[in-house]
């Protein structure tokens, strides 16, 4: 029996930068993968409880059958009127009704939406499916900026308006000639106001209401060493530390609120009439089927970074870059995923891992 917690991520009015492999400083993704929540919480864990326990936690990561935990990617959610509308990847795969073979006017629309609402993700992947009038007729409305509907009301066109990106300019000085170069880096702030109440008071910053962040889904082994009460112990260490990049300069500060997972939530991962799984989280495994991969839908991105441990010394190396599957990548059967190796050339202080360990959510789609 697993235990199961909803953790949301709530940045108030920090802001935060998120980099990806090849985009350089100037811009920065709305919110991480799964194998940099792994990092970003494996790097706390080892500056609380020391080189041991980590070492400790990795053998059981890398020799029990089951990890000790399993977190997925962090997504999108905004809150509004008093609930919460969680953001989750589309499945690369048309849902079940949707009418596949003809150029139809709405079909941009559709592709566009790269995130959906939970509430109309488990409609299109694990109950009725695609209505064929309804969404139909909605998605068309959208492309003329006329949508309203049960698609609008839950949220499917605004995911855009939980968030902003800034770029903000910044200057280094050459160390030989101290002339000063002008760089931008890009930062992403979630939607937040001042509580109503405080309007006037002298203590704003205390008084704030997040109203869009992130949140993840974390599955504690019944085995794991790690309970949940530690893990989010390290989280609460982890918001006041700073996660992603500029942290020097007070990005990526957070508190958490922490929940058992709800009803509908539990019922989407109990989800039993599912045919295939869809990913949300990275996964990788070596090795993986040939038959696994054949009957996939897949997205591949290449994975690399620096190295961030505590031990490291101020050593600054690169990873080694490896192929992973994204999120929303469909498989016929539950993939598992483990941890990959990406100590680099020369760097002997200790393993440098990945995470590809896999979160899926069963769906059932025509294959």
């Amino acid at each position: 029996m697993t235990t199961r917690k909803l953790i949301r991520l709530k940045f108030g009015r920090s802001m935060a930068h998120f980099g990806e492999l090849g985009i350089g400083m100037e811009e920065s993704n709305e919110r991480l993968h799964s194998d940099t929540l792994y990092s970003a919480w494996f790097s706390a864990y080892a500056q609380l409880a020391g080189g041991k326990a980590i070492a400790a936690l990795m053998d059981e990561f890398n020799k029990q059958p089951e990890p000790p935990f399993r977190l997925s990617s962090t997504f999108i959610y905004r809150y509004i009127d008093g609930s919460y509308i969680d953001y989750l990847p589309k499945p690369a795969q048309f849902p079940t009704g949707y009418p596949i073979g003809e150029d139809f006017e709405f079909a941009k629309a559709y592709k566009a939406l790269q995130y959906l609402p939970r509430s109309v993700w488990q409609r299109w992947y694990q109950e009725g499916g695609f209505d064929t009038v309804a969404d139909t007729a909605e998605l068309l409305a959208y492309t003329k900026k006329q949508a309203q509907g049960t698609l609008a009301e839950a949220g499917t066109f605004s995911y855009y308006l939980a968030f902003q990106t800034h770029k903000v300019p910044r200057a280094s000085l050459d160390r030989r000639t101290q002339a000063a170069n002008l760089y931008h880096t890009g930062f992403v702030q979630y939607d937040w106001k001042y509580r109503e109440q405080d309007e006037v008071s002298s203590q704003r910053h205390q008084s704030i209401d997040s109203l869009a962040g992130l949140y993840f889904l974390v599955d504690f082994s019944e085995r794991s060493s790690v309970t949940p009460d530690s893990f989010v112990e390290v989280m609460g260490f982890l918001g006041e530390e700073g996660i992603g990049g500029e942290r020097s300069s007070g990005a990526g500060q957070f508190e958490i609120e922490v929940s058992d997972l709800p009803a509908e939530w539990e019922m989407l991962l109990d989800f039993e009439a599912g045919n295939a799984h869809s990913l949300v989280s990275l996964f990788w495994q070596n090795p993986i089927s040939r038959s696994m991969v054949q009957s996939a839908r897949y997205e591949l991105r290449e994975r690399g970074g620096w190295i961030t441990s505590p031990s490291a010394g101020g050593q600054q190396m690169r990873r080694k870059a490896l192929q992973m599957f994204m999120e929303g990548s469909i498989f016929p059967v539950r993939p598992v995923g483990a941890l990959a190796d990406v100590t680099p050339k020369g760097f002997t202080r200790h393993p440098i891992y990945r995470s590809g360990i896999s979160f899926s959510l069963p769906i059932h789609v025509s294959l």
